[in-house]
């Protein structure tokens, strides 16, 4: 392993990991995808690594559109929720809008939702981590598994792929 290398690698070692599931429904999605890893890249750390692209029905709710997702590890700097506010912006630069009167699920230009951070639980009005439906969506676990097969749960202690293997989610996820 040369210096640099070698360099990089403390240095990505004393990073925070978050696990982030990026996802879309409106236009190019995954042009849209592509585009936030952009921004994450520019603005909260180093994407170390990414699944493939998954097509997904939506969850909670109807629309006409399928989703593609894609799960990440990013190596950041940032604490949890310095690192939400800094998506919430990627997603409004990306076109996302929010209403906070309107209650439920939509469908949405692009959603980055933090799955995992470090292996922390937090539980604030604004931010939960591990994220509370992870283990309800395979829309999210299976890109997840896929770089993260034995990331264990910090509250269910099960890793993502028992997880997966427990769900009971019967909506159609396929790899594109």
């Amino acid at each position: 392993m040369s210096l640099n290398t070698y360099s990089y690698f403390c240095f990505i070692m004393k990073m925070n990991k978050a696990y982030l599931l990026l996802g879309s429904n409106m236009g190019d999605r995954i042009e849209l995808i592509d585009d936030a890893n952009k921004e994450i890249g520019q603005r909260c750390g180093i994407i170390s690594k990414k699944s493939s692209f998954y097509e997904s029905e939506p969850w909670g709710f109807k629309a006409e559109t399928p989703f593609v997702n894609q799960a990440v590890l990013l190596n950041t700097e940032l604490e949890a929720h310095r690192l939400l506010t800094v998506l919430m912006k990627i997603e409004a630069d990306l076109g996302r809008t929010r209403n906070p009167e309107k209650k439920g699920y939509s469908s949405r230009p692009i959603d980055i939702d933090i799955l995992y951070y470090n292996k922390e639980t937090i539980n604030t009005s604004d931010l939960i981590i591990p994220h509370p439906r992870i283990q309800l969506r395979n829309f999210a676990l299976i890109p997840l598994v896929e770089i993260a097969p034995d990331f264990i749960h910090p509250i269910f202690l099960k890793t993502n792929g028992e997880l997966l293997s427990a769900s009971t989610d019967t909506l159609k996820v396929e790899k594109i």
